[in-house]
């Protein structure tokens, strides 16, 4: 009984251990590498589609309706060689459709030439192109084509209320690559620069949607596909994309279209600004509350007209260095200064022959300066 036992005993372990073995080295056939003709990988049985966002599906909507509509613009320039051999070269940028019948807005800066203008569509018709109106301190243009048939269109929004932190997106040519879309948000607003020939652009719109070379002039969009800004500038060591970018408020151009169709010019003051308040106020001895302390006015202009004054000596305030001497503008028409583009935003309600009342702080005294506007000078 005990050696029956015994050798049942011995049979079971034996086939435990045969059973193991087995699977043991089916496992190991499973995970060798695979030598012959199959597959090298291969994914679940089942596969899952994968959904696009709510966000995806508006990007992509609105990348659709917008692209056919954005073009590309070139602009013939004639350089010199150092050995003054006269040759052309070709500059590009990009702008929108904002009418079927084939006009065009992009930047002053893009058009170089105007004599010399291309416009290629999506569909890689070309035509020549005209200017009809410029606004340069604003860096706005308006182009013309004669295009053989009717053209799609982008609707133009409202500027004026726009959020920091709202979605934006912006498409154009950079470096030539056409119709690319980025996507990013608001970053500020109100913004100051210096742009070509040193002219200052005041009140743009900030955005990390990265916007590179060849994005000049094209359209900066909202999640609703209206166009709320025109892509004009970047900050960037190289030229390139490090996620600053400048829009132009798209009411902006509005004003320009509408004086372009009432065959009226914009109004200038003539005046370059900066704006001190708090802190840089007190140490230039001028009121708390700041203004827009002129820094330069321009000869000729509605404002030497009026006899406004710009700095005189340089000083350097924090990290900033400025003309210290000249009016500090506290008001406009009696509303207080407080943005940096006051003066274009009450200017934006203006014509050519209106005025504008100052009050503005000079030699420790308040003033009322009324000056009419005309069409010299800059913002």
């Amino acid at each position: 009984m005990r050696l029956r036992i015994f050798v049942i005993t011995v049979l079971l372990v034996s086939g435990f251990l045969l059973l193991t073995t087995k699977t043991d080295w089916g496992q190991r056939r499973m995970l060798s590498p695979v030598t012959g003709s199959g597959p090298l990988w291969s994914g679940p049985s089942t596969a899952h589609a994968t959904s696009l966002s709510s966000d995806e599906n508006n990007n992509i909507d609105i990348y659709k309706a917008a692209h056919i509509a954005t073009v590309n613009i070139t602009s013939t320039v004639y350089r010199r060689t150092i050995f003054w051999e006269v040759y052309p070269s070709k500059d590009q940028g990009s702008g929108f459709l904002i009418s079927s019948d084939g006009k065009i807005l992009t930047n002053s800066h893009v058009v170089a030439n105007e004599k010399q203008l291309e416009v290629t569509l999506p569909d890689q018709s070309h035509y020549k192109a005209r200017l009809l109106s410029r606004d340069e301190a604003n860096d706005v243009a308006l182009l013309q084509i004669e295009p053989r048939t009717k053209l799609p269109s982008l609707h133009l929004g409202d500027s004026d209320g726009l959020q920091v932190g709202q979605k934006v997106l912006a498409i154009g040519n950079p470096f030539g690559l056409e119709g690319t879309l980025t996507t990013g948000i608001v970053s500020s607003l109100g913004r100051t620069i210096r742009g070509e020939n040193e002219r200052t652009l005041e009140g743009l719109i900030q955005t990390d949607a990265a916007i590179n070379p060849g994005n000049s002039g094209g359209p900066l969009l909202d999640s609703s596909g209206n166009v709320v800004g025109i892509n004009t500038a970047i900050l960037g060591p190289n030229g390139g994309n490090i996620g600053i970018g400048f829009a132009m408020p798209i009411n902006r151009a509005k004003l320009m279209i509408d004086d372009f169709q009432a065959g009226r010019k914009r109004p200038r003051l003539g005046v370059t600004v900066v704006q001190v308040a708090g802190d840089y106020a007190d140490a230039l001895h001028l009121p708390s509350r700041g203004g827009l302390l002129i820094q330069e006015v321009d000869a000729d202009s509605p404002a030497s007209r009026a006899g406004l004054r710009g700095g005189r000596q340089e000083v350097q305030i924090g990290n900033a260095q400025v003309l210290v001497g000249g009016d500090l503008i506290m008001s406009i028409d009696g509303q207080p200064v407080d943005r940096d583009d006051a003066i274009s935003r009450a200017l934006a309600h203006k014509r050519s022959g209106d005025t504008l009342e100052l009050t503005i702080f000079r030699n420790g005294r308040t003033t009322n300066v009324r000056v009419k506007l005309g069409e010299e000078g800059a913002i």
